[in-house]
């Protein structure tokens, strides 16, 4: 969306408010021994405070009031009780909700308990790239140069990208204009951010895939090389100079 007026601007800062504190509280939240729908639960009841409507709940049907993929699971996990989680675990929270007609969307990955898996790294690495990435977006950049900012940046520190999960517009819908912002290059995209319009910027780094394929319950993602994938994301406002984080509230 495009922000036009002071009462649009609250409306996105109250719902990326609820999703960024939703998804930092669960995360402070997950322990070792807890299954991922503990967890969902936990996140649902903290949106519920607020007011907000889960997204993928809402908008898709989805099983679960957030997303929580662990180890092999790339994106859009189901939460369940038989996923209990074990001492360095990866895991992904996405959390995405609307709250008085204005929509917004986070995420991060992290690792649970210690780094038995070496993935602290692509975790870190991950984290560092969204924020540089966003740290370069502003009205007029191209959306083709962020991509190329974090494939580079990826390959530099050893992990692959995958180019066919991408940020996206936000703000009276879940998914608006522009959709894919890729993370990589895409040299026939000539698409430019837009001063004061929404989007959700997230990184999808991986040790070894490079695209998704779907997973057996029909909902989670998968690589097509396997490997892990850290993600992170933040709802941002774009303006002529830095832009604003609006989910600043989930501490990425």
């Amino acid at each position: 969306m495009i922000i036009k007026t002071e009462e649009e601007l609250l409306g996105m800062q109250r719902v990326s408010d609820a999703v960024g504190l939703t998804l930092q509280k669960m995360r402070a939240y997950t322990q070792i021994g807890m299954s991922t729908k503990d967890i969902d639960e936990y996140g649902r009841q903290i949106l519920e405070a607020f007011g907000a409507k889960s997204a993928p709940f809402e908008t898709y049907g989805f099983p679960g009031y957030s997303c929580i993929s662990v180890n092999n699971e790339f994106a859009h996990g189901i939460p369940s009780g038989k996923v209990i989680l074990k001492n360095g675990d990866i895991i992904n929270i996405d959390v995405s909700a609307e709250l008085g007609g204005f929509w917004s969307d986070n995420g991060c990955s992290f690792v649970v308990g210690e780094d038995i898996q070496g993935l602290q790294h692509l975790v870190d690495t991950s984290k560092e790239i969204l924020l540089e990435a966003i740290s370069q977006i502003s009205g007029g950049v191209k959306i083709a140069d962020i991509g190329k900012l974090i494939e580079t940046t990826a390959r530099k520190a050893g992990y692959t990208v995958i180019r066919d999960l991408a940020g996206h517009g936000v703000g009276r819908s879940l998914h608006e204009e522009p959709d894919a912002i890729m993370n990589y290059c895409d040299r026939y995209d000539k698409r430019r951010f837009r001063k004061d319009s929404v989007v959700a910027i997230e990184t999808f780094i991986s040790t070894h895939s490079t695209f998704i394929e779907k997973g057996s319950d029909g909902w989670a993602f998968v690589g097509d090389k396997g490997g892990f994938v850290a993600q992170h994301e933040h709802t941002i406002l774009i303006t002529s100079d830095k832009p604003i984080i609006l989910t600043a509230a989930n501490g990425i």
